[in-house]
Formats: structure tokens, sequence, C-alpha cells
């Protein structure tokens, strides 16, 4: 495997492999790689002649800056981890390869059509304008045929294939297909994260009920409203001490509106584990 940490060099790899008609593949990450992010390699690996992951921890996603700090770092971890599944190119620049002083200090603008006014956009103000700006960005790079996400992030995937289907954007990214990747869990339940790393042996166990009330909840849904099923899933996570919810909303999985029943829906929930904020989502 070869690792990449400039512009130049990644499109001059990618145009050699343009003119040699490969197919390529990317999955972008933010490094501190495990098990889930592996599923969505071997994928990418299987599928294209060529493969491509970039390993970088976007400032401008990042409405809280303490958050950044702390985010999880390991590269080495994740070079060896890339080369063990077979992969061509791991591309690994820095903020500022990535960006003009003047793109860090302004929010990149970008029509979403309304998926960011809930969920992560309503609590995080700005943080899709980042994922959009840098996702675009390694879209523009790699030039990929297929890219591979994970539907835990559930309103980030909808907004990337807003970006490839349905937006300005469209014609940028030609017949780019967007890979949705199941959410891959521990035997627990638990969904993988990178955040999980900062989670102590009695949180992870904690963190356990989030997974086990969602999985519940599609029985109530069999006999309950929407309505009441948000209540009682709020309900019973925030019964577990330890864990407190930010929100629980059931959408509908294509335009993330509040679903009225549970026919091509979706529960997003979000929730902190002590200091450390959690994500998950289950279909309907």
């Amino acid at each position: 495997m070869q690792i990449i940490s400039t512009k130049q060099e990644l499109l001059s790899v990618v145009e050699t492999c343009k003119q040699r008609h490969q197919s390529i593949g990317l999955v972008p990450t933010m490094g501190a790689l495990h098990k889930g992010h592996a599923s969505l390699v071997r994928r990418c690996v299987r599928a294209n002649d060529i493969s491509f992951v970039s390993v970088f921890v976007n400032p401008t996603q990042f409405n809280n800056k303490e958050d950044l700090v702390k985010y999880p770092r390991n590269p080495q971890a994740d070079a060896q981890l890339l080369a063990s599944l077979g992969v061509d190119y791991m591309f690994a620049p820095t903020p500022e390869e990535m960006y003009s002083a003047q793109e860090m200090a302004s929010t990149f603008a970008f029509d979403f059509a309304g998926l960011d006014r809930v969920m992560e956009g309503k609590m995080r103000p700005g943080h899709f304008n980042g994922v959009v700006q840098v996702v675009s960005r390694l879209f523009y790079l790699v030039r990929p045929d297929r890219a591979y996400f994970g539907e835990k992030d559930f309103q980030q995937l909808c907004i990337i294939r807003h970006m490839v289907e349905r937006s300005s954007l469209k014609d940028t990214f030609g017949n780019l297909q967007i890979i949705g990747c199941p959410i891959y869990r521990g035997k627990d339940g638990l969904a993988l994260s990178s955040r999980n790393a900062r989670l102590s042996k009695e949180e992870k166990e904690t963190a356990v009920n989030i997974s086990r009330v969602l999985f519940m909840s599609k029985a109530w849904a069999k006999a309950h409203s929407v309505k009441e099923v948000e209540k009682m899933v709020t309900k019973a996570i925030n019964s577990v001490p330890g864990l407190e919810v930010e929100y629980y909303q059931i959408v509908d999985a294509t335009t993330l509106r509040p679903a009225k029943t549970f026919r091509h829906a979706v529960g997003c929930v979000t929730v902190y584990c002590g200091p450390v904020r959690l994500i998950d989502n289950i279909k309907y």
C-alpha cells in the first residue's frame, strides 16, 4: 500500500488509473479505524480495481473545537490495518494541504434542501457544511466510481446522496455510486464508533443499552404510534444511569422529515454516555 499526503501526488495517481480504465473505489474516513471501517473497506477492495481510503480528521466539520482536539488519532495503526485489507492507496493529508487559510476560516455554503435543519444539523450548526466541503473535495480529487459510507451516520449518508444525486453538484461527479453499508455492531449490539475509544469499560457496558432499547422499539412499533415510540425510547434510555438522550426522532428515510407512520422510517438517536456523544439508528 502506498501512502499519499499531497493533493498533487493524489491527482497524478488517479489520472494514471483513469488512463488504464481502472475502476476506483473510495472510503472516506477520519481515522481511528475499527471493524466497522474494515467492513466498508473490504467491500471497496472487492468491487473495484483500485481502492483509496482517506484518513483525515476534518476540522471544518467540528463546531466544538474541544471535540476536535479529543478525537482519537492513530495513523500508524490505521495504515497497518488498511495494508492488511489490501488497500492500494491511503490518502492522509494535513489540514493545510486540504484547505487554504481562507477556506479554514469561512463556512462552506451548500443548499441542503432542508436536510441539515434537523437532528445533527440542528444540534451541530455548520457540521454538515464541513462534511460536504471535505467529501466533495475528496470526490473531485479521487474521481471514484463508487464511494462507501456507513449507515450509522444516517443523516450524513442522506446528505451525501443528495449532494451527488439531486444537488447543483450532480454533474460534477458523473455516475458516482454512493454505497450505504449496514451498521457494524459488536456482539453486545453496540454500534462501533471511533468515539467508543473514549469510553471506559463501565461506560461501554452502559452504552449497550442504547441499541438494546432501539431493538425493543421495533416490537413497540407494532402496537404504538410514532410519537408514543419516540417517548418510550427516550424515557427508556434516560432511565439508565449514565445515559442522557439529546434527541430521538423517527423520520422518513429519504427526506428526514418527521415520520407519521413506520413505513420507510428510521429512528435516529444521539445519546451522551458520560462526556462522550454517541449516535445510532434503527430501521422500522
